[in-house]
């Protein structure tokens, strides 16, 4: 049998209508006699009943009629031309009008409660969900004014971040975990071998004819292919007569120089004044690159290294202003490292390799600008520890020919061969990267510290001070050990990411420009 409150409502003097004005009406289990009735004002008054209860109220005059904002929440039902019953039915709060025969209207604010016995099931509930789903985690759930507050220690976040996904089925939760401050993460080293050989041949052939005065005719003809000889015409004579004798001085003879001396030379036999310089060169050449950077890093921070160097180039920016910025090249490595919950490491990686190439470069205002030569690759692979992949098949074959000839001469069968220049160049570039992931630990203290091996030793101390500051240890600036426990709050802050730190002249990314310096002139600045 449902329990009933009746409440009677009714104003009959000015100082009564005043206390109904300004006082909230609530349920009660037995109403007072003196109790005044209600009466025609415009003021809220608030009625509270929770969840599967029931509230009377009693009007002086006959209701004329009754509405309830949220149907859902409270439901209204007339027991006598002088009394209705209000029943609540979830959780929630709504509005209540009552108008009269008379003009007169009341407003209640209703709120309806949940049920003493309900919230304990709700809290009985959490909490063997909670022994369920964390067992050995000591927590404790507790009801105030409508909030689940949340108490206790746990494991990790996620055994916290659990937690109040179950307490959050009751209602809105206060969490006040602890969590147990975790280990410090894994460091992981990257193991990288860069391997890089560079092949190339090259091929020329080519001839020159000159003549130095045969059929009366000094010159020559060339292929281009390489330098012809500078050829000096005859310079002429001269008759002088000294005492009636006449002297007769010859003309001198053309001249050949050669600047090349890798070539055949072949003369007209007989003295003649004909030759021929022919060119005949084959070259090879291999460079090999190799390095071995060991980069350590944190858990899901980045690490970067970069072994080469900057090359400033010069461009107009303005009227009269030339700019220098500076380029990175060399061998570089990027990666950012996340440990997944397998226990392996995700990579992101990014190996690049770049060289300055000169035979590309291109002149500005008289100043060479080199060209670079990349290879450059970015991929994400997962590995475990000690575990390596390999980066291969990057290649790079070309094969350059040109061929110069005499115009005419040179299409003539088997003898144009004679009048004709040709050069092959071919190249081959192969590189390879090699990584390998391995989890590390730094150094213990007092262990022995790797050292080079100098070559020549240094020259002994002035004198016999140490120079170093001695970092003794005392109770001011030793650190505290670290806490067994800590809020989810300060935890979680603690593992937010750092500021990345700016290196002066550190670029943001593949061959970006690490500085720039303006000169303002009348005539473009040399980039040097």
């Amino acid at each position: 049998m449902r329990a009933k409150t009746v409440i009677t409502i009714a104003c009959f003097s000015a100082f009564a209508l005043m206390i109904c004005a300004g006082a909230g009406l609530r349920a009660q289990t037995s109403p007072s006699p003196s109790e005044p009735a209600a009466s025609t004002q415009d003021s809220a008054n608030d009625l509270s009943v929770a969840v599967g209860k029931t509230v009377l109220v009693n009007t002086t005059w006959p209701i004329k009629r009754v509405s309830v904002g949220m149907s859902e929440i409270a439901e209204v039902h007339g027991t006598s031309p002088t009394e209705i019953m209000v029943n609540g039915k979830t959780p929630g709060e709504t509005s209540l009008i009552v108008w009269d025969t008379h003009g007169g209207r009341q407003f209640f604010n209703v709120t309806v409660r949940a049920s003493a016995t309900a919230l304990n099931d709700s809290l009985d509930s959490i909490r063997r969900e909670l022994r369920t789903e964390l067992p050995g985690q000591p927590l404790k759930v507790s009801l105030e004014n409508g909030n689940i507050f949340l108490r206790g220690t746990v494991r990790d976040l996620d055994s916290s971040s659990r937690a109040v996904k179950i307490a959050g089925t009751g209602g809105k939760v206060v969490n006040l975990l602890n969590v147990n401050v975790p280990a410090s993460d894994p460091q992981i080293m990257l193991k990288v071998r860069f391997a890089s050989v560079d092949r190339n041949k090259a091929k020329q052939l080519g001839i020159n004819i000159f003549s130095l005065g045969g059929l009366n005719t000094v010159g020559g003809i060339t292929t281009g292919q390489f330098s012809p000889p500078t050829i000096t015409g005859p310079t002429g004579g001269s008759v002088t007569t000294t005492n009636g004798v006449t002297t007769v001085t010859p003309p001198s003879a053309a001249t050949a120089t050669f600047t090349n001396e890798l070539n055949l030379l072949a003369l007209g036999p007989g003295g003649l004044p004909f030759g021929v310089d022919i060119e005949a060169l084959e070259s090879k050449g291999v460079v090999q690159v190799l390095a071995e950077p060991n980069i350590v890093a944190m858990n899901g921070k980045q690490a970067s290294f970069l072994a080469g160097g900057e090359y400033p180039y010069a461009f107009a920016s303005g009227l009269g202003t030339v700019s220098v910025e500076f380029k990175e090249y060399g061998v570089r490595l990027n990666f950012l490292p996340t440990i997944t919950p397998r226990g392996s490491v995700r990579l992101q990686v990014a190996p690049e390799v770049s060289s300055l190439d000169f035979a590309n470069a291109i002149v500005i205002s008289g100043y060479e600008i080199p060209a670079i030569a990349t290879r450059k690759m970015k991929t994400e692979v997962e590995l475990s520890d000690g575990q390596s992949f390999v980066i291969g098949g990057l290649l790079d074959n070309r094969e350059t020919e040109a061929l110069q000839k005499i115009p005419f001469l040179g299409d003539i069968p088997v003898l144009g061969k004679f009048f004709q220049s040709m050069s092959k160049n071919r190249t081959n570039t192969e590189l390879i990267v090699l990584v390998t992931m391995e989890m590390v630990a730094p150094i213990q203290a007092g262990d022995p510290l790797p050292a080079l091996k100098f070559p020549s030793k240094f020259l002994p101390p002035n004198s016999g001070i140490p120079m170093n500051t001695p970092d003794a240890k005392t109770a001011a600036n030793t650190p505290a050990p670290a806490p067994p426990t800590m809020s989810v709050e300060k935890l979680v802050d603690s593992m937010k990411p750092e500021t990345p730190l700016m290196v002066q002249g550190e670029s943001t990314g593949f061959g970006g420009g690490s500085s720039t310096t303006t000169s303002t002139s009348s005539a473009p600045a040399p980039p040097y």
